[in-house]
């Protein structure tokens, strides 16, 4: 029997959990690897094999720890994280903070703190607190990234001139010009070498270049200078990697207790921020990327904060360096057409094979090479890219005391610095109200700029008094809260200004908003209202959700309208022509300024829609309110009934194959929705309908809904059902079969049957009782894909 069960916002499920509707039949459990993720394994090998010998090497850990996070971080994190896409090892980001665990507790206790930090973050992971992580503003952990950054690039500045690094930066600076005057020239050399090739190979030119470019910078630029050394006869520092049998592991933490728990805060604190900002930019580049099997969805952040929890413990527990998400490895993963996660499986096992089978070969990387390839990272962590955007967005303070902070004081200092900083600004801008008074043509406008507290209450009631008694006023709100000394003192003024004879025209984000009583639009969140005002004329209190007949704006409202016939059961009355002059006037005075740069985006990129929404006409039926989406989300298809004709039975009407197709095939949409709805009076009609009379044009449509009223009246197939009752009355119970009907009928075109063989395309039923205004998904499995038995289980729209 099918079943429709209602969706709860705060569920949820995994992709790969449960199986969707109308999805092919599950494939073979024998495990398989496909080709794009072999390619794409050794393409983030060769990247992470050279980079986790250099931030071993930056951290003064044994180098073999390097190699140990990257085979743990690929195989156990790629295993169980929540992101499959994400790669996951020892990161630069993580080099500061564990180069001074080093130094203060020695090799095994900071082994023994990455498996405290480890099971920190199960615990987070099991209080599904991964998305308050995202809470922390960008600027603090781009600073924090960029202080990582300049330490690490001092540091390792001093294992290019042939030296050794200082215990801090400060001291790193100061030693600088000493070790200035005492270079290796052969250290300088193969330092030179390789910067040179990390940065002229990426940029080779042609054909040729395209090819070339397919190895990894960072691994033909520590090969070049290995090899230029060797064949130089140089005599330098090299990799020494001792046998594993002498390889140290983790032992009991040593040291004061304040300390060790500082220390486990702060690399759960690093680690956990960067593995989960790491996933969310994977989510974009995957977003970004055409082609991907639906089978990659978005990150789950809980899982993924496990998964990173338990590679830490295997990894500290094993004798290796912490383990994040690293955004290089990650990217390249994604660039290389990775499709699954065994691709990152795959590179871990690959980082066990060098390690194991490549000793003689890594034991002639110079030292001074991974140092210049380390630092070169470290140069790049310093984004100009993220200073734009930090400027643009007036949080430079935030950036740069963060970013100075951990340069001086350290990780953990650095960053609680920033969050007092962000703190301060983000009460400065609370508190900051930009309030003028002018007179245009004899209209007196009263702008407030920012937020109306009530420690902007003197300075408003300067600026109210200066308009004469009797004036034309216009109060120009343009901050989105206001509280109840602000709203008491504008309310009172503008009451006696009315009473004296005068006018008062409320405009802006807050206009018409009865901030200071109890249950009243003042409980809408900033963005609400935001939206509220959008929707209506200066002074309008209407949601923008409110039918042109119920607005207040500036019209009384008209007697409600008798029902209409079943094809607009409870639909208003004819709207006028001024109803929508009015409504296009409101978009383009509220809307269209906060709307415009994204339209203008996709105006440029195009529409790139992830999914064809077939629905009723009904006007009840507000797609984009009920899924929550916006410009450029749903590619939608509307037509009496939500019907889907047959192939070859369009009858010179072929508009809903057409989008179909194009949706398909052009915009390669990664599912379709057929989307029915309690109340639909073509289903009412079809019911009513009787053989023979005119052929009207709806009678010519509504017999494409003939086979669902068929399917309900035949005995051998169970009806659909809502999760726990059963149809209302009948035109329920056909609207709720139509939806399973119109699927079948999706299901027999072209483009659809190919691109669900070819695994990119899911299938679903919708159904939403406008009554009760929710949203009910079609779930259910059935041998020959006809539905009649199923399985009701919760799933998320």
């Amino acid at each position: 029997m099918s079943a429709c069960v209602p969706t709860r916002a705060a569920d949820s499920i995994r992709p790969e959990s449960i199986r969707q509707p109308h999805d092919p039949p599950p494939p073979s459990r024998r495990f398989r690897v496909a080709g794009a993720d072999v390619s794409a394994s050794i393409a983030v090998f060769l990247i992470a094999l050279p980079l986790s010998l250099g931030i071993a090497l930056a951290t003064g850990a044994p180098l073999q720890a390097g190699l140990v996070a990257a085979a743990v971080g690929g195989i156990v994190a790629g295993r169980l994280g929540g992101a499959p896409l994400q790669v996951s090892g020892p990161a630069a980001g993580l080099t500061v903070v564990t180069a001074d665990l080093i130094q203060r507790y020695g090799w095994r206790t900071t082994c023994a703190i990455t498996v405290l930090a480890g099971l920190a973050q199960l615990g987070l992971g099991c209080l599904r607190v991964a998305r308050g992580a995202l809470a922390v503003s960008p600027a603090i952990v781009h600073g924090m990234l960029a202080g990582i950054g300049v330490t690490i690039a001092v540091a390792q500045l001093h294992i290019v001139l042939g030296g050794t690094p200082q215990s801090s930066v400060l001291d790193n600076v100061r030693a600088l010009p000493a070790q200035l005057a005492g270079l290796h020239p052969a250290a300088v050399s193969v330092s030179a070498l390789t910067l040179v090739l990390l940065l002229l190979w990426p940029r080779i030119p042609g054909r040729a270049g395209r090819l070339l470019r397919r190895i990894p910078a960072a691994l033909v630029a520590v090969a070049g200078a290995s090899a230029a050394a060797s064949l130089a006869g140089l005599t330098l520092p090299k990799v020494d990697l001792p046998s594993w049998r002498s390889h140290a592991l983790a032992g009991l933490p040593e040291g004061p207790v304040l300390g060790l728990v500082a220390a486990v805060l702060t690399t759960t604190l690093v680690c956990s921020v960067q593995s989960l900002l790491g996933a969310v930019a994977v989510d974009k580049l995957v977003a970004g990327r055409p082609g991907l099997p639906a089978g990659v969805g978005r990150s789950d952040l809980d899982r993924e904060l496990l998964g990173q929890g338990a590679a830490n413990i295997v990894s500290g527990s094993l004798g290796g360096l912490p383990v994040a998400g690293v955004a290089v490895r990650s990217s390249a993963n994604v660039h290389a057409g990775a499709v699954s996660r065994n691709s990152t499986m795959l590179h871990g096992v690959l980082v066990v094979v060098a390690a194991l089978l490549m000793v003689p070969i890594l034991e002639l990387i110079p030292l001074a090479s991974l140092a210049a390839l380390v630092m070169a990272v470290g140069i790049q962590m310093v984004s100009l890219h993220h200073i734009r955007t930090v400027t643009r967005h007036r949080e430079v303070p935030v950036y740069a005391v963060t970013t100075l902070g951990v340069v001086i004081l350290g990780v953990l200092e650095g960053v609680a610095l920033g969050i007092a900083v962000a703190v301060a600004v983000a009460l400065h801008r609370l508190t900051r109200t930009h309030i003028t008074h002018e007179e245009r043509e004899g209209v007196h406008h009263v702008h407030v700029r920012g937020q109306l507290t009530f420690l902007a209450v003197p300075r408003l009631s300067r600026a109210l008094h200066l308009v004469p008694q009797g004036a034309q006023v216009v109060v120009e709100l343009g901050g989105s809260f206001m509280d109840h000394a602000a709203y008491e003192s504008l309310q009172d003024w503008q009451n006696t200004h009315t009473a004296r004879g005068g006018s008062v025209e409320l405009t802006g984000r807050r206009a018409g908003v009865r901030t200071g009583e109890p249950g009243s639009a003042a409980d809408l969140t900033a963005e609400a209202a935001e939206a509220e005002s959008a929707t209506g004329a200066a002074g309008c209190r209407c949601r923008p959700w409110t039918p042109w007949r119920n607005h207040q704006c500036d019209r009384p409202q008209p007697s409600p309208p008798h029902e209409g016939h079943a094809g607009r059961a409870g639909a208003p009355g004819a709207a006028s022509g001024h109803d929508l002059a009015r409504g296009i006037s409101a978009f383009q005075r509220h809307t269209a300024p906060h709307v415009r740069g994204e339209l203008a985006r996709l105006a440029r990129e195009g529409q790139r829609p992830s999914q064809l929404f077939l629905t009723c006409a009904d006007s009840r039926l507000v797609t984009s309110m009920i899924t929550s989406s916006g410009p450029g989300d749903l590619f939608v298809v509307r037509n009496v009934g939500n019907l889907v004709p047959l192939p070859g039975q369009e009858s010179g009407d072929d508009s809903v194959a057409a989008a179909i197709e194009y949706a398909v095939d052009v915009l390669k949409v990664r599912s379709i929705t057929v989307c029915g709805h309690s109340g639909c009076g073509a289903m009412q009609a079809l019911l009513n309908s009787e053989p023979g009379g005119a052929r009207t044009p709806l009678k010519r449509w509504l017999r494409h809904g003939l086979p669902s009223l068929e399917r309900m009246a035949g005995d051998d197939r169970p009806w659909a059902r809502l999760s726990g009752r059963e149809p209302a009355d009948a035109v329920e119970q056909l609207c709720l079969t139509n939806v399973v009907q119109q699927l079948e009928h999706l299901s027999a075109h072209e483009s659809v049957v190919r691109a669900r063989r070819e695994g990119a395309l899911e299938l679903h039923g919708m159904y939403f009782h406008v009554g009760e205004a929710q949203a009910y998904l079609l779930t259910g499995t059935g041998a020959d894909e006809v539905f009649d038995h199923v399985r009701a289980a919760d799933v998320p729209v």
